[in-house]
């Protein structure tokens, strides 16, 4: 029998009766013919009740401890569904992620999955029942630990699953019914995608679109497993087929661009007047890198004579305070004059694969911009996407521009 994994994420499991529902909806693929793995989120708001517990306990908390009491949602969960389910007839059991296993490193509150071993779960599907697994954890294969996988680890337990046991996709049920070409919140015309490329959905979800963990994309694109973004809120007897994640080969008329996606989450800092001589970069990006502090965008302005260069670069919002510590602390190794730095500002992406064939896409970017008075800080490009930072102030402005120049709006 063909395989099938789904995903429920906390607002699909918010209560007793959303539990209900996703149940209808799991117990209608049974109905189809599948042998089905389940994966589900805490409900809505409990994690964030069990993380504030912990740090009311201890603000130092250990974090293997921290662990065992958030994954603890999880584990309500998928336990209630497994209730449901037989209760509506459906064989079913619930499994921790000790149980399967899910074995992962042992960095606790963001652990990697390093591998499952399905052969639990094959027998249980030989048995008829529906696996409901608690998502966002995992084991320490040496400690024997319980692990948690960061937040959103439930989307990439589900990828990972599927991985495993060889599903024939896996559906990521949330609350909206799929990926639109940008937040409908922000673009009323936004349109719903029938079919996307994997590496433009890593591309969105790593650029500030929120609708997939970003390590779930990746893990679904190296071992090549269907991904579809579907609704829970849809009635389960009329479930529209939502968003497919997919190989470019299976999208048989690809647009120049996909999506625009932005991200509110940017910090901006520039390093004056540094000495320009071998070694600097290093300097400064180095200790940066040491305290896990990720950089973006960078640009280098060398002055006139070449004996110094402006440096500038983004790190992600909530670590603008911690990088210009850092950075004072290697004044005297780097040698800058002045440090300087901004969060108002916002980095807005278009994606797509077609920018591979077609010149000049960036270029019209640019040109609408600047005619909707609209000033670039920062430009920053790969194969298939271009981001540009921007004054926060104009964020919908730019997107609504570049949403409607790349004919998105009658997608």
């Amino acid at each position: 029998m063909p395989r099938l994994v789904m995903k429920f994420g906390g607002t699909s499991v918010a209560n007793v009766d959303r539990i209900r529902n996703v149940a209808a909806h799991v117990a209608r693929e049974v109905a189809a013919g599948y042998e089905v793995a389940v994966v589900v989120s805490a409900m809505s708001g409990k994690t964030n009740e069990l993380v504030a517990w912990v740090k009311d306990a201890d603000p130092l908390y250990d974090a293997a401890e921290y662990d065992a009491v958030v994954a603890s949602g999880e584990q309500v969960t998928s336990g209630l569904l497994a209730i449901a389910l037989r209760k509506m007839g459906v064989p079913a059991r619930s499994w921790q992620g000790w149980q399967v296993p899910i074995l992962t490193s042992d960095a606790h509150g963001s652990a990697r999955i390093a591998e499952i071993d399905g052969a639990r779960l094959d027998a249980g599907f030989k048995r008829g029942e529906v696996a409901v697994i608690a998502g966002f954890q995992g084991m320490h294969v040496e400690t024997g630990r319980l692990t948690t996988l960061g937040r959103g680890g439930s989307d990439t337990s589900a990828v990972a699953v599927a991985a495993a046991i060889g599903a024939e996709r896996c559906d990521i049920y949330t609350d909206v019914d799929g990926v639109y070409t940008t937040d409908p919140r922000v673009v009323p015309k936004a349109k719903r995608m029938e079919r996307v490329t994997f590496e433009e959905m890593l591309e969105m979800a790593s650029l500030g679109a929120k609708v997939l963990q970003v390590r779930s994309v990746e893990l679904a694109m190296v071992h090549r497993v269907p991904t579809t973004v579907r609704s829970s809120f849809d009635p389960p007897e009329a479930a529209r087929p939502g968003t497919l994640i997919c190989d470019e080969d299976d999208i048989v008329e690809q647009q120049i661009i996909t999506g625009i996606a932005f991200s509110r989450d940017e910090a901006q800092i520039t390093l004056r007047r540094v000495k320009d001589s071998p070694g600097v970069a290093a300097a400064i990006f180095g200790p940066l890198a040491d305290a896990n502090i990720n950089v973006d965008m960078i640009i280098q302005t060398v002055s006139g004579d070449a004996s110094t260069t402006d440096m500038t670069f983004t790190v992600p919002a909530a670590d603008y305070e911690r990088a210009r510590t850092v950075l004072d602390q290697q004044a005297e190794t780097i040698g800058f004059a002045q440090i300087e730095g901004a969060t108002d500002v916002v980095k807005v992406s278009a994606i797509g694969v077609g920018m591979r064939s077609h010149a000049g896409v960036a270029a019209k970017a640019f040109r609408a911009l600047a005619a909707k008075g609209i000033n670039i800080r920062a430009i920053t490009t790969s194969e298939i996407k271009f981001s540009v930072l921007i004054d926060a102030a104009y964020t919908e402005l730019a997107v609504r521009t570049l949403h409607s120049l790349y004919g998105l709006d009658q997608a």
